[in-house]
């Protein structure tokens, strides 16, 4: 097979060693920057350029995209299926995961476990919002933040009120969550591949720190999870319509809920933890998987 992986850092590990396990198995692999590529949208015939190349002959793009550049990278991954390019991760599954709210809304329809969550435009609503989600103490998400920035724990009602306030001033749009004490700081990260939770670890955030990112210091170990955690991870990849996602949990004392999917989990982490052959595994999926024009568009909303 011709894999095209979409990244903008070959030297990344998760990008290194899907590249590995690609050529072990003997395939071509290509790393495409994705802000590099540029496109012929013509009736027919579309086509993506590369460095003054035709990107042509490939079989499976695996979309390596980072948040930051989500609306030109979905585009590019939108016009390779357009060519009958078979997707790890369609686009639209990419951008519905992106958008915070949105996936949001979604997982509630489909009645997923999830933090009470509230979302407003005017700072005069800041009272109801704030006993809306049960009070202080409480977490305020920027929608567009990555990797544990632009989330702040408010542990008072007055501390809260003046974070929500900044950040309407700032015109940027955010959500207020409960906290969930009981998870002691700690989330579980399962990585779904198809229908199957193949790993997942538990991910401890530093003294004193209530997000447990390891980007942010955070630790990971393997973990046991329960029938519920891989059922709730299962059905919130398939919500999305993503193939392959990282599912980030909450332990609550009402049961899993669900934080966050993530359509381009890091590898190193969950490798390190589990001892698994993830990218190995992924590899494996897109073998049996890749077939000309095989996109769907899974899933609603």
């Amino acid at each position: 097979m011709k894999i095209a992986i979409l990244s903008r850092n070959p030297n990344l590990y998760s990008t290194r060693r899907l590249v590995e396990a690609a050529e072990e198995r003997g395939h071509e692999v290509h790393v495409i920057d994705v802000l590099r590529c540029y496109m012929n949208i013509t009736s027919m015939k579309p086509e993506v350029h590369y460095k003054g190349q035709n990107l042509t002959g490939f079989d499976a793009v695996i979309p390596r995209i980072g948040a930051s550049v989500t609306f030109y990278g979905t585009a590019v991954l939108r016009q390779f299926e357009m060519m009958h390019v078979y997707p790890l991760n369609e686009s639209v599954a990419i951008s519905r995961s992106r958008d915070k709210l949105r996936a949001l809304q979604l997982l509630s329809r489909k009645g997923l476990g999830l933090p009470v969550t509230g979302f407003a435009h005017r700072p005069d609503d800041v009272d109801d919002l704030i006993k809306m989600v049960g009070g202080a103490p409480l977490v305020i998400k920027l929608l567009e933040g990555t990797q544990g920035i632009g989330v702040v724990l408010a542990e008072t009602k007055g501390a809260a009120e003046s974070v929500i306030e900044a950040f309407m001033g700032m015109k940027a749009n955010i959500l207020v969550q409960e906290f969930i004490k009981e998870a002691g700081g700690a989330d579980i990260r399962c990585l779904v591949i198809g229908d199957k939770v193949v790993a997942a670890m538990k991910r401890q955030g530093k003294e004193g720190e209530f997000r447990s990112n390891i980007h942010r210091g955070g630790s990971a170990n393997l973990i046991r999870i329960t029938p519920e955690e891989r059922s709730t991870a299962v059905r919130a990849a398939r919500t999305m319509g993503l193939n392959v996602c990282g599912v980030d949990l909450l332990r609550s004392n009402h049961g899993p809920v669900v934080m966050e999917v993530n359509s381009s989990p890091g590898l190193q982490g969950i490798e390190g933890a589990t001892g698994k052959d993830i990218a190995g595994m992924i590899i494996g999926f897109t073998e049996k998987n890749a077939k000309s024009g095989k996109t769907q568009t899974r899933g609603r909303g």
